[in-house]
């Protein structure tokens, strides 16, 4: 959670069994798509390798302490609640948004 909030480089295993080395981005979202070039399996009958690709699945940490659920608490606090998630900004708000621009 905090590698895809704040960015960061993260190990993961490719086809031939080899580690490879993913630069995350900032505010990576669950369900982003990075493409390792040269990493997926060899071409039919051919020397050649294709691409592997790996999606971004951001987990939600149980179990925490009482210091992680005071800091969580004080990153609410701290947020504007309509900059969370670009994802909360849902398609009838955006339909909204163009209808208040069109009537102006």
């Amino acid at each position: 959670m905090t590698k895809a909030a704040l960015g960061g480089t993260i190990e993961v295993p490719t086809v031939e069994g080899k580690m490879a080395r993913v630069t995350i981005p900032a505010g990576t979202p669950t369900g982003h798509q990075f493409r390792l070039r040269d990493k997926g399996m060899t071409i039919l009958r051919s020397k050649a390798r294709g691409d592997m690709f790996i999606q971004a699945f951001i987990e939600t940490p149980v179990n925490l302490t009482a210091r992680q659920e005071e800091l969580l608490k004080e990153f609410e606090g701290e947020s504007p609640e309509d900059t969370t998630s670009p994802q909360s900004h849902g398609f009838f708000s955006k339909v909204k948004d163009i209808w208040e621009d069109l009537k102006e």
